[in-house]
């Protein structure tokens, strides 16, 4: 029962993950469900549902085909949707009933792509796994599939970059994305592609014209690497924030010219005694934040990450705390806490909180 849920709500699942990265680059995402995990997605983790069209269905999976494995039923609804819509590409997303009947979605991805000419890719979703899973294989299968070299050869630096793991789940509106742009542009960067928000398929496939990556956020990561393994591209990982865009300036021109350094920048130079501040969330964004606190106010400060395979993103004093019963341990002795609204009622009464709404955790309910 340690892993069960009493008063604070679950992160988004990978299912939703794959959708909100997705979301803008004129694919089909197209979820194997009986219908709950498109419910929960466009009436919790989208807030662009209602402002913005995205190719997202689900397959309407019946008691029947399940028991039987008709997959062909499936696939025939899939390529007559194609064939009237024609997406860029087609993305498969599984769930809880097909995992557990060994759907084999590899196979029907290239089926249909033989079928249908339109690329299409499969997503090991299974709804047990949060948003980083699902996000982040989303946008690794599209750095495999879609980004091509570049037309040129790059002679010197052209002080470019692009973006890795920008999702509404972690950074809610467009607004926040163009903060962050901006700050880089002050620093003399040019943001050559956004992954994913703001931007088409058409410009994330022309990414390995910029210089390095920047990966903003847990979500990016996977991205990174095969960027990195395809064309040799540097990453640096951390959100640039008002308070740490210089260091991480810095960082980007050092990984452009190659010089061996931690990827990790906020990493770098945090404070090790114990912290006087506590931060929940995603590690990337979070972990900023928390470099960004301890440099401009000299407050130690801790992050607890309460989503999976983030330990490497993470530092010394800071710790990856799955379930309820172990994040309300860990905050007996918080004095301030800086996290989702919803955590409150797990922290102690006598602590200060400040709320930092996130939409991966409370879904469209602090959204202004």
């Amino acid at each position: 029962m340690r892993q069960s849920y009493r008063i604070i709500p679950i992160y988004t699942a990978d299912v939703s993950g794959v959708c909100s990265a997705l979301y803008e680059l004129g694919g089909m995402i197209v979820m194997h469900d009986p219908s709950g995990c498109n419910s929960t997605y466009n009436t919790h983790d989208e807030i662009r549902w209602y402002d913005q069209d995205s190719l997202i269905f689900i397959s309407g999976l019946t008691e029947i085909d399940a028991i039987l494995g008709n997959d062909r039923k499936f696939i025939d609804d899939i390529e007559h949707a194609a064939r009237e819509l024609h997406p860029k590409f087609i993305a498969l997303a599984g769930s809880p009933i097909p995992f557990m009947n060994g759907t084999d979605f590899p196979a029907i991805a290239r089926v249909i792509e033989a079928e249908t000419g339109i690329p299409a890719f499969s997503v090991p979703t299974n709804g047990m796994h949060d948003y980083v899973y699902g996000a982040g294989i989303a946008l690794e299968e599209i750095a495999k599939r879609f980004v091509g070299m570049p037309d040129s050869k790059k002679d010197g630096s052209s002080r470019s970059v692009n973006l890795l793991g920008v999702t509404p789940l972690d950074f809610g509106p467009q607004e926040n994305v163009e903060l962050l742009k901006a700050n880089l542009e002050q620093y003399g960067w040019k943001v050559i592609s956004t992954w994913a928000m703001g931007d088409e398929l058409e410009t994330l496939q022309q990414s390995a014209e910029a210089d390095v990556n920047l990966v903003v956020s847990a979500v990016g990561l996977r991205a990174a690497k095969v960027l990195r393994e395809k064309f040799g591209m540097p990453y640096v990982i951390g959100t640039p924030n008002q308070w740490m865009v210089e260091e991480i300036s810095n960082a980007l021109d050092k990984a452009v010219v190659r010089q061996p350094e931690q990827p990790t920048v906020y990493l770098q130079n945090r404070m090790q005694q114990d912290a006087d501040i506590t931060l929940i969330g995603e590690p990337v964004t979070m972990g900023s934040l928390a470099a960004g606190i301890e440099k401009k106010y000299g407050c130690a400060v801790r992050v607890l990450c309460p989503l999976k395979e983030c330990e490497a993103l993470l530092g010394g004093k800071d710790k990856v705390l799955l379930g309820e019963e172990a994040m309300e341990e860990a905050l007996k002795d918080a004095k301030i806490i800086v996290a989702d609204p919803l955590y409150r009622p797990i922290c102690p009464k006598n602590s200060s909180f400040y709320e930092l709404p996130h939409v991966a955790f409370s879904g469209r309910i602090y959204i202004r």
